[in-house]
């Protein structure tokens, strides 16, 4: 079931003005709380619109939804060069170019050698209509056999610490969704990273989890924390309401929680929720995680490593899986 449909039709989700349609007309641009981005001295707002899902909503109304985020005070922009084959890069590059100074803009590569990440880095400069990026990211890492090819002579690493250098990009991080070992090993492997991004949901805890395992690191080293995968891919609204899966990863030690939205409908929700966040507390914590406890494991987070079969997930993003649904 669509994210939109459910929360058009459920009336069991209990979330009252937050549901379609409900109090539209008076929602607010701003008020949207803000947090500090581990040490890099900015501060984004702790829900950030994505373009993962632009390919299920077509090109003018994903135009239409990031103006509706930024116009809602959304600061964080967060993309992919491999998400819709480079377009969702183009959505952002038709938009947001007279705001870029009040925005915080970011894409990722998942090239694994310097030549191919440094191919991907113009691409997306060129595609987003801008001449540097605020983050750029090596996307997606999976497995311990790409965690030594990025650190390889040759490999994408050395295109990441030469473009922050060159000033093309002022930040730098990785994300991936897989295994918390490869996110560790990860960390193990480079320590200047200013940023990470992970899976985090009332369901993770429970099995193989970035929560238990990476967040405690991360927040040692003082990181740029986003969170993404709040929702389970919407799989979890079935039995947590959208706002209390939100609220769980906002009431973590996190920066910003990445959410990719196909209505104006949504990305509206989204940000009446964080206007009216307040951060849980550990029984309300537990409550929630005790609801996503039964339907742990690998049918729900299908981009995890499969503990229960040993075999690897066949989870791939490429801009239409998932990955930014909530």
């Amino acid at each position: 079931m669509k994210r939109r449909t459910f929360l058009s039709t459920s009336a069991a989700a209990g979330l009252g003005a937050y549901a379609w349609g409900a109090g539209r007309n008076e929602l607010k641009a701003g008020d949207i709380p803000k947090r500090a981005f581990g040490k890099t001295g900015e501060r984004l707002t702790i829900i950030g619109q994505a373009g993962g899902r632009f390919p299920m909503c077509g090109f003018e109304d994903a135009k239409a939804i990031t103006l509706r985020a930024y116009e809602l005070g959304i600061n964080y922009f967060d993309c992919a060069r491999v998400y819709w084959d480079g377009r969702s890069e183009e959505v952002y590059g038709a938009v947001l170019p007279p705001f870029r100074k009040h925005i915080f803009m970011t894409t990722k590569s998942g090239q694994r050698t310097k030549a191919g990440a440094e191919a991907d880095l113009e691409k997306s400069l060129k595609a987003m209509k801008t001449d540097y990026l605020d983050l750029w990211q090596i996307h997606m890492v999976n497995t311990l056999e790409e965690v030594e090819q990025i650190f390889a002579p040759g490999g994408a690493i050395e295109a990441f610490e030469a473009a922050k250098k060159a000033g093309k990009c002022r930040f730098i991080g990785f994300t991936g969704h897989h295994d918390p070992q490869v996110h560790l090993a990860m960390l193990k492997r480079y320590e200047k990273f200013d940023s990470v991004l992970m899976p985090l949901n009332p369901a993770d805890p429970a099995y193989v989890s970035f929560e238990k395992q990476v967040l405690p690191l991360a927040v040692e080293r003082g990181m740029g924390i986003q969170g993404m995968k709040s929702t389970a891919n919407s799989k979890l609204l079935h039995t947590i309401p959208v706002r209390d899966c939100i609220s769980y990863v906002l009431s973590l030690p996190v920066s910003c929680l990445a959410l990719g939205c196909s209505t104006l409908g949504q990305i509206e929700d989204d940000v009446r929720i964080a206007q009216g966040f307040k951060p849980l507390g550990e029984e309300a914590m537990a409550m929630i995680r005790e609801k996503a406890a039964p339907f742990k494991g690998p049918r729900l987070e299908d981009w995890k490593i499969n503990t229960e079969t040993g075999t690897a997930s066949v989870y791939r993003d490429g801009g239409v899986s998932g990955e930014w649904r909530g």
